[in-house]
């Protein structure tokens, strides 16, 4: 499979006193899912605000698609087919479900081509067909969830970043939103998920990383990483395993 994502000894940082990244390496075939996994404080979601281009990169590559984006202005990553979830506030409340989704393809100037996208997340989602009318801000969570990702497909990215999207959700949300998730998968389309639920996450996945101290200490195969004692004992504080 070709590169859809090639992260190089990257560092990365909110202050010019600290590096939160030490030089982590990454990749993301076409086609997969990754997810990133480790303890809070390891940088996960630096990772991905840093590929995003919304934490300041200070040394190594990122490469989209073969381009190098490293110093690209966020607001153009969705050009460059890269869109991105954050964990909260990622939906717009007092705008409508369908209104949020129209905001997603903003960019977009291909009419007919959105409509179609749009009639898809209905399609994909189609709890968001039956509230298309209300207010994204009374939704549950999940549904909130549903809202942000779907809005993010609507700008037809060829890279999904999703952070921490089974966060503060009860288990039958969980097992839904990465049940879509694999969904959007299947229609095409890449993603790289940082996780706190690394047994749902990695059941979904075709890969993983174990970041700690900002270092990428641990990869490989999904099926490997579930099965591994010294993912779980050291870097996700459980025994045996992930259980």
């Amino acid at each position: 499979m070709s590169a859809a994502l090639e992260v190089r000894e990257l560092v990365a940082g909110y202050t010019p006193e600290v590096n939160i990244l030490n030089g982590v390496a990454i990749d993301v075939a076409d086609g997969e899912i990754v997810t990133v996994l480790g303890p809070n404080g390891a940088g996960k979601s630096t990772l991905i605000k840093a590929i995003a281009g919304l934490v300041a990169v200070r040394a190594g590559q990122v490469r989209l698609f073969d381009d190098n984006i490293v110093g690209e202005q966020p607001h153009r990553m969705v050009r460059r087919g890269l869109a991105y979830v954050p964990q909260t506030h990622n939906v717009f409340p007092r705008l409508s479900v369908q209104e949020n989704l129209e905001m997603g393809a903003v960019a977009r100037r291909d009419a007919a081509a959105v409509a179609d996208d749009l009639a898809r997340m209905y399609a994909l989602f189609p709890r968001l067909k039956e509230r298309r009318r209300q207010s994204a801000g009374t939704l549950s969570g999940g549904e909130r969830q549903m809202v942000a990702v779907a809005r993010a497909l609507m700008a037809a990215p060829r890279l999904l970043m999703l952070d921490e999207p089974s966060a503060a959700l009860s288990p039958a949300l969980v097992s839904l939103v990465f049940a879509k998730i694999s969904e959007v998968r299947a229609s095409g389309v890449t993603i790289l998920m940082v996780e706190q639920n690394a047994t749902a996450a990695l059941a979904i996945s075709d890969r993983g990383y174990v970041l700690a101290d900002g270092r990428d200490r641990i990869s490989g195969a999904a099926r490997e990483l579930l099965a591994n004692p010294e993912v779980g004992e050291l870097y996700l504080g459980v025994r045996k395993g992930l259980k």
